[in-house]
């Protein structure tokens, strides 16, 4: 974890409109701080994105752009899928390694994740995680208090 990413990913989250404590607990939570972590999650394309490129959404479920849909990208682990979804439209899924950029569309995300979860953080929480962990929303809450006041 570097000075420069936590400074990056306070602006980008006021940017945005979101506590920045809030966006650095969930990045030391999802990828400790490692701009290049990557995951990919055969469960998520089984259930996300296989349906859409069966729809004709995307390319074929062999295509590298359906699979990489299904990978989590740098600091927010943001999935392929829902950067997509946000509007993200670079050439390539692993653009969102650059953590301006991953960082600007997993806040996206996450704003629109408070949105649906009627501002109640720990909800949003959970349903940024997709019920994967069930003690996802604890984890990162403990977390929150070390990037006050930064």
């Amino acid at each position: 974890m570097t000075d420069n990413a936590i400074e990056l990913a306070r602006r980008v989250a006021k940017g945005v409109g979101l506590d920045p404590a809030l966006v650095c607990a969930i990045v030391e939570q999802e990828s400790s701080w490692d701009s290049f972590a990557v995951r990919y999650e055969q469960g998520f394309f089984d259930c996300y994105v296989q349906p859409s490129a069966a729809g004709g959404a995307v390319r074929p479920s062999t295509s590298t752009e359906a699979r990489c849909r299904a990978f989590s990208w740098g600091l927010m682990q943001i999935m392929g899928q829902c950067a997509r979804e946000m509007g993200f439209d670079g050439p390539y899924l692993s653009e969102l390694l650059e953590p301006a950029i991953g960082l600007q569309f997993g806040c996206k995300l996450l704003a629109r994740k408070l949105e649906l979860a009627g501002g109640d953080v720990e909800r949003a929480l959970d349903l940024w995680n997709g019920g994967a962990n069930p003690a996802y929303s604890s984890q990162v809450m403990a977390r929150i208090e070390k990037y006050r006041n930064g």
